[in-house]
């Protein structure tokens, strides 16, 4: 039972950080693509100034659950993606520095350098991030220890010796790259006005019609590859639910599109229903093994003590929420559409 709830909580903060954290990703991204001027440029960093660092609390959060809740899934995954982890914590540390450094310097050459960097970081993490979701719906060679090593990759198919990049993982990234490009560009579109606002529009428009094929492609690919997520639907026909809230997040995006708020909630609905789906499809595993069923982690062999599972939950209520009191301050406190007039970046 309590490995179950700490399943879920995991889950769950995920979820919220892709939520959150996506949409600044996202801008980034989008900054690349519509913001011409450093007026426009500056627009879309005040969009998300006040919220980005704090929006990757939640990934903080995840990380420090897992370690805590599933110590075996911890050590394995974090071991076997050592060398991609540490591209990703790069990535974060690029970002982060191109949004504070930017500014410093009045530069024909240091703005467009930061520039360049926030953007090209922003899009490399949305298509790791992607891929490593590839990676643990297809599953990894683990062995009977529980470890399992994968090089970058082999010969991009899907067999016995895989690697961290094949076909599949590839599709799962450019899928994430879309996903977070469209929720980036509603995300601006929602904080701007004029020229740029309807420019972040079309950008998300054009990510609504990328994700259509590429949300079709990535189910029916993901059933093929992975037997488990076919057995839990089966099993369990009310997960549904969430690929439901998926579908009914994408066809929002498209029918509230000339609307402000609605079409980033929409969004925000189809990422969730997109993960929710993925982790009721692999439950109990939270490792698969690629190799052999019966090697795979799940929430019973990697969990923790069901002491400390207990004593945890103590802890963890209170301080998630305080964490959630402090970001509904944030978000009512920086709501409404940014202004240059305004100090920071």
């Amino acid at each position: 039972m309590m490995e179950t709830l700490w399943f879920m909580l995991v889950a769950v903060m995920l979820a919220v950080y892709v939520v959150l954290d996506g949409f600044d990703l996202g801008a980034g991204i989008v900054q690349l693509l519509v913001a011409r001027t450093d007026s426009e440029k500056r627009q879309v960093l005040r969009s998300i100034g006040p919220v980005w660092d704090g929006n990757e609390v939640w990934l903080l959060a995840a990380g420090g659950t897992l370690y805590f809740a599933f110590p075996a899934l911890y050590a394995s995954s974090f071991s076997g993606f050592y060398l991609p982890l540490m591209m990703v914590l790069w990535l974060l540390i690029l970002r982060g520095i191109s949004i504070e450094f930017r500014n410093h310097i009045d530069s024909l050459v240091w703005k467009p350098f930061w520039d360049a960097v926030f953007g090209g970081a922003s899009a490399l993490l949305a298509i790791f991030f992607g891929a490593a979701l590839g990676n643990v719906v297809r599953g990894v060679p683990l062995d009977g220890s529980s470890e399992f090593f994968l090089p970058m990759w082999t010969n991009f198919g899907i067999g016995r010796e895989v690697g961290i990049l094949d076909w599949y993982t590839v599709l799962v990234g450019v899928a994430a790259f879309a996903t977070l490009t469209a929720h980036g560009a509603l995300w601006v579109a929602l904080k701007t006005e004029g020229e740029l606002e309807r420019s972040a529009r079309q950008v998300a428009l054009a990510g609504w019609w990328s994700l259509l094929p590429l949300t079709v492609a990535l189910t029916w690919c993901s059933f093929s590859i992975q037997p488990r997520l076919s057995q839990s639907f089966a099993a369990r026909p009310w997960g549904y639910v969430f690929p439901l809230l998926a579908v009914a997040g994408l066809i929002g995006m498209r029918v509230t599109s000339r609307r402000d708020t609605a079409p980033f909630l929409c969004s925000s609905l189809y990422i969730v229903g997109m993960l929710t789906s993925a982790a009721f499809g692999l439950f109990p595993f939270v490792l698969p093994s690629s190799t052999d069923p019966n090697l795979g982690l799940t929430v019973y062999n990697a969990a923790a003590a069901p002491y400390g599972l207990k004593v945890g939950l103590v802890w963890f209520i209170p301080g998630m929420l305080l964490a959630t009191g402090y970001f509904v301050y944030t978000y009512r406190s920086f709501a409404g559409k940014v202004s240059l007039e305004e100090e920071g970046h």
